[in-house]
């Protein structure tokens, strides 16, 4: 009958050379590499039918911890500028302490998750009623340190922001206004002004209007009833007043 031997599953090779640092009780500075070299390597042997993607990283471990290994046996380089030899020992060590802080967070992070997990929350079950209630405003003690003084400086700062709004160009510009000005309007206005005038002046006609916009429609306006042959305009010389002569029977 075949033995089965069930391993301990490990998640990499930093883990599983902290159990054997923990199994063997040594210190992490000053790790004993020949014994641990063999362990670890008593152990990928029982690992070899394990998935190849998994057993490459211990590979490379196995490969680091014997190159670890046969600096460890070979004579002491000289020391240098310091007077310190380098430790063959030192990355792996940074690489274990590094390792052990994330793994002790991670279990951290798991305590907290497993608490938190028997935390139940209750909905909230408040009437609408007690939901809405405000507590009435006491308007005594709200105004008790306002005075007209306190008002007044409250007062200027809102009327300075105000001028500060205020564009100092734009602010110059005056207001344009739309002049609502008919031409229909103005030529029944002139027919009617021609019916009691049959002959007048152009100037004077034009001076009597009230705005520019109304001289122009005016203007239009004695166009379109010259036109309509309803009036005709006359000059004796250059830059003399034009009159105007009504053709319509009185």
């Amino acid at each position: 009958m075949e033995l089965t031997v069930k391993l301990q599953i490990f998640e990499g090779p930093l883990d599983l050379l902290l159990h054997l640092l923990d199994k063997n009780k040594v210190n992490i500075y000053d790790i004993p590499i020949v014994e641990i070299t063999n362990q670890y390597m008593e152990y990928i042997r029982e690992m070899k039918r394990q998935d190849l993607n998994v057993m490459s990283e211990f590979l490379v471990m196995a490969a680091t911890l014997l190159d670890i290994k046969s600096k460890m046996l070979l004579p002491r380089q000289e020391a240098g500028e310091d007077g310190e030899t380098e430790d063959p020992r030192a990355q792996l060590v940074a690489q274990l302490l590094e390792y052990k802080m994330y793994k002790c967070m991670a279990y951290e992070l798991k305590d907290r998750q497993i608490d938190a997990q028997k935390i139940l929350f209750k909905a909230p079950t408040i009437p609408k009623e007690v939901a809405a209630y405000e507590e009435p405003v006491n308007l005594q003690e709200l105004m008790a340190d306002v005075t007209l003084g306190r008002l007044n400086r409250i007062f200027q700062s809102v009327m300075r922001r105000q001028e500060e709004k205020i564009d100092p160009v734009r602010s110059k510009f005056g207001k344009i206004e739309r002049e609502e000005v008919s031409l229909s309007d103005k030529m029944s206005y002139l027919l009617e002004y021609a019916k009691c005038h049959p002959r007048f002046s152009f100037r004077s006609l034009l001076e009597a209007q009230s705005s520019k916009m109304e001289i122009i429609v005016t203007f239009l306006a004695i166009l379109e009833l010259m036109k309509g042959s309803k009036i005709t305009i006359t000059q004796d010389r250059i830059f003399d007043d034009i009159q105007i002569e009504s053709k319509i029977a009185a």
